[in-house]
């Protein structure tokens, strides 16, 4: 038997049970405690994707250190308390132990404070994670029983795709991404699970379904897309996954509007209502109620685009709630002013337009940098269309020093749009400028 001073295996401690944060959840239900932790993220301006799932990974000692979010959301809640007093283990010794490096699953990863993580995730890092924790070995899954194990590597896929699309957008993951979606079907078809795991995989298959074909929609590949967002409803149907068939639906409407087809952006944001009544999400159905503005407008439709996006507003005023779904963390008062001023663009009305992406940029949370560069471009855009080129080229400037940051096709396309409608003012300094970096 170890004596009292030996050192604890790190094998060991990975997985021992998290008996303090277990005490401090109380008598809530994991589900109730979850709610919590997102009601104090939002208290303190915060985003955490955080449910039932995640309080048991870290009750279990599967998480042994939160990421910094995480942290600054927990000490928030129980003032006065260290990592420690929660009962993690100090961040050093779960990130720089000399000994080798600790499990993938041992922390919640974080990327923006680790450029080792950071290189990984930026050359592969969807597929690799997913692979690496799913099968061991180059993509092919195990042949035979699939758990939670398996479940937890495709969620850590969804979300990580989604934060590096906050951050980065989506050029240059779109592959990678892909490759992890696959392996997730592969699990799928090919494991032996129990109806637990299914609904599990089922669902983290369908996120990632949503994400990928959001990576390629936002990259210009709407054939790409189309085929992924079906495959995300088809998994929903299946399923019997309203939140999922919702999203799907969601983001189907955004892309049909994109592609000129406003009837089908209309049929789809409707159908994504539908579903949605489902969850008690008043967040969700504003959003849902902004897309189907986006359709009108393109459709011409100015009165019915106005009520959708009065309905969007009243709905978004009811405030957040435990039922609206995780995805959703992006949408705020920034994207809500954002999807305005799309809405008012393609009516034509580029003065609102402006307006509306101008307090979009302002609101924005500075963690989405992706939706800055993609608020501003809308911004100088408008201005432009507008005939403010001054004002255009100032902000389409401002976009172009987050580019080295941000890789997005949309982005790219509407800075194209912009200096097409300053060449005719390309003898005024700031549009010269502005023009001359654009190229």
């Amino acid at each position: 038997m170890a004596s009292p001073s030996s050192s604890p295996d790190p094998a060991r401690t990975a997985t021992m049970a998290n008996a303090a944060f277990r005490q401090l959840r109380g008598d809530r239900s994991p589900n109730e405690f979850a709610a919590a932790v997102r009601r104090s993220a939002r208290e303190i301006g915060e985003q955490v994707s955080c449910d039932a799932r995640y309080i048991g990974r870290v009750e279990a000692g599967e998480i042994r250190c939160p990421n910094y979010a995480y942290e600054r959301v927990f000490r928030h809640m129980f003032p006065g308390r260290s990592l420690g007093d929660l009962g993690f283990a100090p961040r050093e010794a779960v990130r720089g132990r000399r000994g080798g490096a600790p499990p993938l699953e041992t922390y919640e990863f974080e990327f923006e404070e680790s450029d080792v993580l950071r290189r990984v995730f930026m050359t592969g890092g969807p597929a690799v994670i997913a692979t690496a924790l799913v099968s061991g070995s180059a993509g092919h899954p195990p042949a035979g029983r699939v758990g939670v194990g398996e479940v937890h590597a495709v969620e850590e896929a969804v979300r990580h795709i989604r934060l590096h699309d906050d951050r980065h957008g989506a050029d240059g993951l779109y592959e990678q991404a892909g490759q992890a979606l696959r392996t997730a079907y592969r699990l799928l078809d090919e494991g032996a699970y129990s109806q637990s795991v299914a609904d599990g995989l089922y669902a983290g298959a369908g996120e990632l379904a949503v994400s990928v074909g959001w990576l390629a929609h936002d990259s210009g590949r709407f054939t790409d897309a189309r085929s992924y967002y079906a495959e995300a409803l088809a998994t929903a149907r299946v399923s019997g996954d309203a939140a999922l068939e919702a999203h799907a639906f969601c983001n189907t409407a955004f892309l049909a509007r994109d592609a000129g087809r406003p009837h089908e952006a209309v049929r789809a944001a409707q159908a994504a209502q539908a579903a949605a009544r489902r969850l008690a999400s008043p967040r969700l159905l504003s959003l849902l109620a902004l897309r189907e503005a986006g359709g009108r407008a393109v459709l011409g439709d100015r009165s019915g685009c106005e009520r959708a996006l009065s309905r969007a507003q009243s709905l978004f005023g009811r405030g957040p709630s435990d039922a609206d779904p995780q995805w959703m963390t992006f949408f705020g008062e920034a994207e809500l002013a954002g999807l305005e001023a799309q809405s008012w663009s393609a009516l034509g009305d580029h003065r609102r337009a402006a307006d509306s992406a101008r307090r979009a940029v302002s609101l924005q949370d500075p963690h989405f940098t992706r939706n800055i560069a993609l608020y501003g471009a809308e911004l100088s855009a408008n201005l432009a269309a507008g005939d403010r080129p001054d004002e255009a080229a100032a902000a389409g400037s401002r976009v172009l020093d987050l580019l080295g940051r941000v890789q997005s096709s949309r982005v790219r396309a509407l800075l194209d749009t912009t200096a097409t409608r300053l060449r005719p003012h390309h003898r005024t300094t700031a549009v010269a400028e502005f023009l001359g970096r654009q190229r």
